[in-house]
């Protein structure tokens, strides 16, 4: 979608305090939007759009603390990069069938 914003305009807002229930998700980021959406759908007494923005492709979110996370990932020593590299290497020609993204 072409908004006119510049990708460092194109932002992703994370608030919430520890009085209300309720994480406030703002984004333009379209992943994040489609994940939001289908959870939506799926579960809406958990997850409710609240807002859109059709001029600037922005869509705001409620959802239920607990129900959103951030996964941390320590970084990958060398010798563990490489081993991966080499595996992913072996094993790429041998799909044998097609790798589903999840939807949440």
């Amino acid at each position: 979608m072409r908004t006119g914003l510049t990708k460092q305009e194109k932002t992703t807002n994370i608030w919430f305090d520890e009085k209300d229930p309720l994480i406030h998700i703002r984004t333009h980021n379209t992943d994040l939007k489609n994940r939001l959406t289908a959870y939506s759908r799926r579960y809406p007494a958990i997850c409710k759009l609240t807002d859109e923005d059709a001029e600037t492709g922005c869509m705001e979110f409620e959802i239920r603390k607990g129900r959103f996370s951030f996964r941390l990932t320590a970084p990958y020593s060398e010798e563990r990069r490489r081993a991966a590299s080499e595996a992913a290497k072996k094993h790429s020609g041998n799909l044998t069938h097609t790798i589903q993204k999840d939807v949440v």
